[in-house]
């Protein structure tokens, strides 16, 4: 008899324990991939966080990070969230959720990374001179974009696309500078003009031009 309460109360404090312990983990919204040239202070300043948060949730004893770790990066609280969204460029929640809606249908399933450089390389088109210089502009151009033109831009808006959106917005740029994005795997005319770019990059499916 004994025994079986002591074993009560074992089970009962184990329960209570692992109720706490995940009671206490904050939510995290998602992983980062590190790159070359990242830092805490960057990072906490490109996803509207603190460097002591990044330390604290990712258990870092210091301020080094290596290329090709991961980060857990919390979600950041709406005001910190607006600031970092709007410190490069002033736009209104219709051309950010526009943006968000473009990368979703060009770059659904792709890295973080690689949906970030697709929403970069519409802002580059805009600051260019060489392209409509709106948002709307770029991404309405006819015949510019699979997905608009096929309706996937209308699919419904996953937070990944948004958070990218917003951090293109905030000045990260991994295409680093491009102009064109496409998917080689989908262009089969040997003489399409995409072909006479020069490629600067390439994230997951999709290559990165001038």
């Amino acid at each position: 008899m004994k025994l079986n309460k002591w074993m009560m109360r074992v089970v009962t404090y184990g329960l209570l324990g692992i109720m706490f312990f995940v009671c206490s983990i904050p939510t995290y919204a998602w992983t980062y991939n590190i790159q070359w040239g990242d830092s805490l202070y960057t990072l906490s300043r490109r996803f509207g966080t603190e460097v002591d948060t990044l330390k604290a949730v990712n258990q870092l004893p210091g301020d080094q990070i290596w290329a090709g770790g991961k980060l857990w990066i919390p979600d950041a609280p709406q005001q910190a969230q607006t600031k970092a969204t709007t410190r490069a460029q002033k736009v209104n929640d219709g051309d950010l959720y526009l943006l968000a809606r473009l990368i979703n249908g060009e770059a659904r399933g792709e890295s973080f990374t690689g949906q970030v450089a697709v929403g970069a390389v519409i802002l580059n088109r805009v600051k260019s001179g060489k392209f409509p210089n709106t948002i709307a502009g770029n991404i309405y151009k006819a015949g510019e974009f699979e997905s608009v033109a096929n309706g996937q831009i209308w699919q419904p808006l996953t937070s990944s696309a948004v958070k990218a959106a917003k951090a293109a917005l905030s000045g990260w740029d991994p295409s680093g500078g491009a102009l064109y994005f496409y998917n080689p795997a989908k262009i089969t005319n040997p003489y399409n003009w995409i072909w006479s770019r020069t490629v600067i990059n390439r994230i997951g499916r999709h290559v990165f031009a001038l």
